[in-house]
């Protein structure tokens, strides 16, 4: 099959930005065989080619990735690895209880996969830390979800605790927020220092990463899978698509999949002064109680003290941005910003950028064996680090031939429902996105 589409993405990656010079690129020229190849090098599949080197030792693994290891969706990433439900079509992302319950303990592990991963690749300590995050409620609505939400965690008999606006101001150095609701499970990642030590652990002489290196065709042919790039190709008669999204540009699951574009800004790093002035914690992240308002984090380490903002969504069925860019949206997060951080309101944003992000309308993965020998690990539902590395690990897994928690449980699932038509989707799922954004409000 032809790939009919390559990742286009917009803005920089900050996250990647901030670490200095990366590596080199390593991209693939001439031809190889391998026992496995991995496409796609983000949180699946980079947990994907972990995995089967565990599961598979003495085996050659390729990892191929379009873009600098970094660059793509994995470095666009807010860099919140959750445990606990969060189904960003609900009104305050509870989902069924069984459900729940099973995906939690799934994200669970794949966070201490993650932590494990870290820790053997000797990765820097801001890469992945266990600080738990905060529901920020702005409005007496977002307060309300943040109580049925609470309500849900009590029924899982999952810990949580209310924090009032002065210990929120406590925490972020912001009187923006009226309540919040701590739960302690949640990995904080810098996503492109994370996928940086993963390769960097990975790479072996039987383990090749290669990045720009974009799959412009994978075909069958006898008993392996042919994989072109630009400059070489790659036969191995196990692969597993880890692009999220770009499932549908393999031709897997057309009409199954809904695409949207999500973006953010980073301010530039803060001074002693300002530091001083906004006071808090140096470390905090914070989703809003409502999906569809903002997300913000505060980082220290490699680049600095910054403040990330996250919100607006739009639908991109093309998986790139069109129009008029994010200069709109870019000034949404300077708003965003001011608002909640009005001691801070000489400092400039020096990021903006886009990031893709797949949903099904059942809220489920596009995984498992699609073709023989061609196994899927795609669309992460909007948690893009923890599903996107259960979904990996799963897949490596069910490919080897290996029971485990991770694939029992994406196996078990319904696969990817068909969406509306693509002229209904066209009108109706900005004017959902529309109105949903209306509705958080000061959330927003």
């Amino acid at each position: 099959m032809k790939v009919t589409r390559l990742p286009k993405d917009t803005g920089p990656a900050a996250w990647n930005a901030i670490l200095g010079p990366a590596p080199a690129p390593n991209p693939l020229e001439g031809s190889m065989t391998a026992d496995w190849l991995v496409i796609g090098a983000g949180f699946a599949g980079l947990a994907a080619a972990r995995r089967l080197a565990q599961n598979n030792p003495g085996d050659a693994i390729v990892l191929l990735d379009a873009v600098r290891i970094g660059e793509g969706p994995v470095g666009r990433n807010s860099g919140f690895m959750i445990d606990l439900p969060h189904v960003l079509t609900s009104d305050n992302y509870a989902g069924a209880d069984a459900a729940d319950a099973d995906d939690t303990l799934a994200n669970r592990a794949a966070i201490d996969f993650a932590a494990a991963a870290a820790e053997e690749y000797e990765m820097p300590a801001q890469a992945i830390v266990r600080a738990g995050k905060v529901n920020g409620a702005a409005t007496a609505r977002g307060v309300q979800h943040n109580r049925d939400y609470a309500a849900h965690l009590t029924r899982l008999g999952e810990a949580h605790e209310m924090l009032d606006a002065a210990q929120m101001a406590e925490l972020t150095g912001s009187r923006y927020y009226e309540s919040g609701l701590f739960t302690p499970g949640t990995a904080m990642l810098q996503p492109a220092a994370y996928a940086r030590g993963m390769v960097r652990g990975l790479a072996s002489n039987r383990l090749r990463v290669h990045d720009m290196s974009p799959v412009t065709s994978l075909e069958r042919k006898g008993q392996a899978w042919h994989a072109t790039t630009p400059a070489g190709a790659v036969s191995a008669p196990r692969v597993i698509l880890a692009v999220n999204g770009h499932a549908e540009s393999f031709g897997a699951f057309r009409g199954r999949l809904m695409h949207v574009m999500l973006y953010a800004s980073m301010t530039r790093a803060l001074s002693d002064v300002e530091v001083a002035r906004l006071g808090g914690a140096p470390v905090w992240g914070i989703t809003p109680s409502d999906p569809m308002g903002t997300t913000v984090r505060r980082i220290s380490g490699t680049g600095g003290h910054r403040i990330i903002i996250r919100n607006r969504c739009t639908y991109a069925p093309s998986l790139a941005l069109r129009g008029e860019g994010i200069g709109t949206v870019a000034r949404d997060h300077d708003t965003a910003f001011r608002r909640r951080f009005p001691q801070l309101a000489d400092v400039e944003m020096e990021y903006a950028w886009a990031g893709r992000l797949c949903l099904s309308r059942n809220d489920v993965p596009a995984f498992g064996e699609i073709e023989p020998g061609l196994f899927a690990a795609c669309c992460q539902n909007g948690l893009g680090s923890a599903k996107g590395t259960v979904n990996g690990i799963a897949a490596a897994d069910l490919a080897s031939g290996r029971s485990s928690v991770f694939e029992r449980l994406q196996s078990s699932k319904a696969s990817p429902a068909r969406v509306m038509p693509a002229f209904l989707m066209r009108v109706g799922a900005p004017a959902v996105i529309r109105w949903r954004e209306r509705a958080a409000g000061r959330e927003l």
